[in-house]
């Protein structure tokens, strides 16, 4: 697939959350640990950015409803369970630009997080 400069830099930053946040779930973090440790948002991303890092599986965006950092309630109490399954999300995208929507789905096993989805990511 071809991609635009903009679309491979967009698409880049998107991939690069999924990764790190993947890195950081493990059994028995909290919620507000995942927060601290969760990628950063680049500023000229945070107006368009998606409120959710992660959520749960279902119809729609089920619990638990883990939010980015700008947007994490301190009072959101919940901890990253073993056998959890849980989607990773991202959103990337700034102003006049398109905009990269990326989201993985896996199971939170005794070392971590293992991807269920067999979706392969594209070179940008």
């Amino acid at each position: 697939m071809l991609m635009s400069a903009k679309q491979q830099e967009l698409y880049a930053a998107a991939r690069e959350q999924i990764e790190h946040n993947l890195g950081v779930l493990k059994p028995g973090l909290t919620f507000a640990e995942f927060n601290e440790r969760s990628w950063r948002i680049p500023d000229k991303y945070l107006p368009y950015r998606y409120t959710l890092a992660l959520h749960g599986t279902g119809m729609a965006d089920e619990w638990p409803g883990v939010f980015l950092h700008p947007d994490f309630d301190r009072n959101c109490s919940g901890m990253i369970e073993h056998d959890m399954v849980l989607n990773v999300e991202s959103l990337i995208a700034e102003e006049g630009s398109e905009s990269i929507k990326l989201e993985t789905q896996v199971v939170i096993t005794a070392t971590g997080a293992e991807r269920l989805d067999t979706f392969l990511w594209e070179d940008a």
